[in-house]
């Protein structure tokens, strides 16, 4: 049983409940949430300084293109100039086992086409048997006299004639190759005319040799060219340099039937063809800036271009030229497309510690430009670093 004593006053309780004393209390309610504060403090720092750290100041750029419409004729030099031009070479030999019908013996002189060259100013006759040879010194003689026309060093001269092996037997089957005249030794004309072929000499052979029944042969042949041309074409475009093109129409593929010889397997014989394909290939630089300097509409001054693709274009000569060829004269027809060369360095330098409107002006003056997306990052920044090589300049490809 409780009595009047006993019970408390609420007002009393509080004072004399230890857990509820003043100084707690107010310490309770003084104390600030500084942990808190603190973590705000380090992400504010952490994003400010990732924005710094991923800062961005870019130029994405992207070529200038023009297409020109090109039927013109142009000169080339292997040498260097304006123009120049290089040529590859590849040959492939295919070979096929089919069944022989015999042997017989042969006793034959190789014989081929060769292409004769004047740089005199003045005609020269050369007398039928006039010798030629190989820088191996193998003979070869043409059958009937011809006159070689007269031109200059850049231009020279030509006719095309047959010669025919001094001897019988396969090592005059020669692959082409420059000639020289034994009979100009020690004269002005032992470097004013000469020759060359384009396509090996055939039909050499001396001995017994395999038979094969002529329709098999006929057919296996065509068949070894088949396969050949498309072999000889990724051979010759593999071959071409960096930073060079092979335009459609410049290149001359050539074929020669190998002499059959026996096979590993008995009663079989080896029908063998070989391909020769020579291309003629240019700067793609060099070739831009000759097209666009042709093309009167283009107002062309000079600027660097390169040719986006030279399957547009197509070449017509009177002949390939060879590795010892000083010239080459070629038409061209087809659509150009142009691409300007933008120079990263050039426009880093033009644009750095500009501000972005300054910059755009800017890139205005730039014809290589077509188009230009500026990126400054953090947002706030609106001026180019100083330095061109904190400025990224990033060039699209358009081909």
């Amino acid at each position: 049983m409780h009595t009047l004593d006993d019970i408390i006053p609420p007002s009393k309780r509080k004072e004399s409940d230890p857990s509820h004393s003043p100084a707690k209390e107010y310490n309770h309610r003084s104390k600030f949430p500084f942990g808190i504060l603190s973590i705000v403090v380090l992400v504010i720092a952490t994003s400010v300084g990732t924005l710094f750290y991923f800062s961005i100041s870019k130029v994405e750029v992207t070529p200038n293109t023009v297409s020109a419409a090109v039927q013109n004729s142009f000169n080339a030099s292997q040498s260097g100039g304006v123009l120049p031009f290089e040529i590859i070479t590849a040959e492939k030999t295919a070979s096929q086992s089919v069944t022989s019908t015999g042997t017989k013996t042969v006793n034959s002189s190789a014989s081929g086409m060769i292409t004769i060259y004047n740089t005199q100013k003045s005609a020269q006759k050369l007398i039928s048997n006039t010798r030629f040879a190989t820088t191996a010194g193998l003979i070869f003689r043409i059958h009937s006299a011809v006159t070689v026309p007269g031109g200059t060093v850049a231009k020279p001269g030509s006719v095309s004639v047959k010669v025919y092996a001094d001897q019988n037997g396969s090592s005059y089957n020669v692959d082409p190759t420059s000639f020289t005249i034994p009979g100009f030794a020690g004269t002005p004309q032992a470097s004013q005319v000469y020759a060359r072929s384009t396509t090996a000499m055939t039909g050499g052979a001396s001995g017994t040799v395999p038979v094969v029944d002529a329709s098999v042969e006929n057919t296996t042949k065509n068949a070894l060219i088949s396969a050949l041309g498309p072999d000889l074409a990724s051979s010759i475009q593999s071959q071409v340099p960096e930073g060079y093109v092979l335009l459609p129409g410049a290149a001359t593929t050539t074929y020669a039937e190998l002499a059959p010889s026996p096979s590993e397997t008995t009663g079989m014989v080896d029908i063998k063809e070989k391909g020769t394909i020579i291309a003629v290939v240019f700067p793609n630089t060099a070739l831009a800036s000759a097209i666009a300097s042709s093309t009167e509409d283009l107002h062309y001054h000079g600027e660097p271009l390169s040719l986006a693709s030279a399957n547009t274009l197509t070449l017509q000569s009177a002949g390939i030229p060879n590795a010892d060829s000083k010239t080459f004269s070629f038409q061209l027809s087809g659509t150009a497309q142009l691409i300007y060369t933008v120079d990263s360095a050039k426009i880093a330098a033009a644009i750095a510690g500009e501000t972005r409107s300054a910059a755009e002006v800017a890139l205005t003056n730039y014809p290589e430009i077509k188009r230009a997306i500026i990126t400054l990052r953090p947002f706030w920044r609106q001026t180019f670093p100083q330095d061109p090589a904190s400025i990224s300049v990033v060039v699209v490809s358009t081909r």
